[in-house]
């Protein structure tokens, strides 16, 4: 999984042109607004009067407006170019984060969360493009950089939202909104324009691209792991009963092992296992941590040291995945990229919004003991793709030997 350069010498994934940490800090900010909300959702509740179902469309407006907004982002920097997709991408997200600072209920909340998701879908699938077309050592390399931005940014959300958030709930979107505007400035004035690409997109090629056997089964996996991932995202801080600065700490712990284990432990467990046996092994383990969860969701301690331990699979599973989806499918990495972000986005928008419905008309555990079967159902998924994955590690081993999963995938449509 280590980068290596054309003479066969290993490259540090971490020697970047400065484009390219331009780009990866801009990921670190955008991804801090997944776990920032995290601390203050209890204070968003209790402040604006709203149920934790209520609070939880804070996610689903986030997330599903982000998947739907992923349809677009091809067609968008296929005709404007990436770096004028990023920019728009980020100012859309400075303006909305703010706008959500200012808000005086739940619903303006919500709707501005959505505008921000349009602007987190034009970033995300075109800032993980841009760092693999800039990036040296490698397309591994590349991801292994674009993992270690997921997880600082989720690392270090939870905390700077904690310790804003004890201030004042709005202090972590007026935050965000502020360190995107940094990001923007460093976007505009270290990242070159890249060609354009000698074919536009069209509107339609993500969902065509789901056509293609390997693409899909790895997208309906992610859509059964993102479920479990926002599930607890989403719904865990309610039942810790715990201050924003408590609940910082809590998921910057987890933020860590998230960084840690999709940086160093990811490489490692894959060349020893392969991708299919790790992916297998890891949504395993996530399921009986969901499970736990589920278990002794009444017990504090126990679910905030499972809640940190579900960081190490989630690392694992997110530079793995990623990897093996850009490898698996023979279109286009930003066509791939915006029709897998679309079903598993989908699946963790869904879920936050279905915790809360399932605690109101059941009980507590069952949204928890829901995510684990999701994540089992996601092992099954796979193993109808082994095949696929397998391909796709030989590619990975050999990247130019591209054909060799094209042909595969071939006799796979010639049989169906």
């Amino acid at each position: 999984m280590n980068g290596h350069s054309s003479d066969g010498a290993a490259v540090s994934p971490f020697k970047q042109p400065r484009a390219v940490f331009a780009v990866a800090f801009a990921c670190v900010v955008s991804f801090m607004g997944i776990g920032l909300v995290d601390p203050i959702l209890p204070a968003i509740s209790s402040q604006l009067n709203a149920t934790p179902s209520q609070v939880t469309m804070l996610f689903t407006s986030y997330l599903v407006v982000t998947a739907v907004a992923m349809l677009i982002t091809g067609w968008v920097s296929s005709r404007i170019g990436a770096k004028r997709t990023l920019i728009v991408g980020l100012v859309i997200i400075v303006i909305f984060a703010a706008l959500a600072g200012s808000s005086h209920s739940i619903s303006q909340i919500v709707d501005f969360r959505a505008g921000w998701g349009v602007g987190n879908a034009l970033f995300i699938a075109t800032s993980l493009a841009v760092i693999i077309a800039s990036a040296t050592g490698g397309f591994v390399g590349a991801i292994i950089l674009y993992e270690t931005a997921l997880g600082l940014g989720i690392a270090v959300g939870p905390l700077l939202g904690g310790l804003l958030g004890n201030v004042s709930w709005r202090g972590p979107f007026y935050g965000v909104s502020a360190l995107m505007a940094v990001a923007l400035l460093a976007t505009v004035f270290l990242v070159k324009p890249l060609p354009l690409p000698t074919r536009k997109t069209g509107l339609l090629e993500p969902i065509k691209a789901l056509r293609h056997r390997g693409l899909l089964t790895m997208s309906l996996a992610a859509l059964c792991y993102n479920w479990a991932f926002f599930t607890m995202l989403g719904y865990a801080p309610f039942p810790m009963k715990l201050g924003a600065i408590q609940l910082g700490f809590v998921f910057t712990g987890w933020g860590l092992l998230v960084a840690a284990f999709a940086v160093f432990g990811a490489p490692k467990v894959q060349a020893r296992l392969g991708i299919a046996r790790t992916l297998y092994l890891n949504l395993f383990l996530f399921a009986l941590i969901m499970a736990g969860i589920a278990a002794w969701v009444d017990h504090r301690t126990a679910l905030i040291v499972l809640v940190i331990l579900a960081g190490i699979p989630i690392g694992i599973n997110n530079t793995v995945t990623t990897s093996a989806v850009m490898s698996v499918s023979p279109v286009e990495r930003p066509v791939a990229s915006a029709a897998y972000g679309f079903v598993r986005f989908i699946g963790g928008g869904l879920a936050p919004f279905a915790a809360g419905k399932l605690v109101e008309h059941y009980n507590i555990h069952v949204p928890f003991y829901v995510a684990s079967l999701a994540l089992l159902l996601g092992i099954a998924i796979l193993a109808t793709g082994h095949n696929l994955l397998s391909a796709a590690e030989r590619s990975q081993a050999a990247p130019t030997a591209v054909s060799e999963l094209e042909a595969e995938e071939l006799e796979v449509g010639a049989a169906s």
